[in-house]
């Protein structure tokens, strides 16, 4: 099997082959197909959640009494966006306002239901799981020079010039 490079040609439909395009392509399936195994584990009354609604279960149940500010301080996200997801989870019974909050009342402590851990464990048990079946035939050096290359290219697109249009 030989490897693709930049101006190889598929040489069955005589067209060259763009292999950055390709590996953001094949990245975003990867996570598609990743995402999509790890909700179908949740019950069928769960199986509605985001993949955002799926990380703040994450960061509540890792900072359980956290508040909004938290998160978005955390996140780097539009509160506005966090707190409808907030409100949905809390429609859904994923999450509650943590009883006893004594200081500032505007500023309310969030935790995870019964019901919002039960998910969170799930979801977590899922990642694990579906994590090891996608390397599984991957020894431990294809492994590490899998992570050495992503690394790469998180590096090159967290240090783009502020005019990313002339790379």
């Amino acid at each position: 099997m030989s490897t693709v490079t930049s101006g190889s040609v598929d040489k069955v439909n005589r067209k060259p082959v763009k292999t950055s395009d390709e590996v953001f392509d094949l990245i975003h399936t990867i996570m598609h197909l990743f995402r999509s195994q790890q909700y179908r584990g949740l019950p069928d009354d769960s199986r509605h959640l985001t993949h955002m609604e799926g990380k703040l279960l994450g960061f509540f149940a890792r900072h359980p009494g956290a508040t909004l500010s938290d998160l978005v301080a955390h996140s780097a996200r539009d509160k506005g966006q966090l707190a409808r997801l907030i409100k949905s989870l809390k429609e859904g019974g994923l999450l509650s306002v943590q009883k006893d909050q004594k200081t500032d009342r505007r500023s309310v402590g969030l935790e995870l239901t019964h019901a919002g851990h039960a998910v969170h464990r799930t979801l977590h048990r899922q990642s694990e799981r579906l994590a090891m079946l996608a390397v599984k035939n991957l020894d431990s050096e294809k492994r590490r020079l899998l992570l050495v290359l992503l690394r790469q290219v998180r590096n090159n697109l967290e240090n783009l010039p502020t005019d990313s249009s002339n790379p």
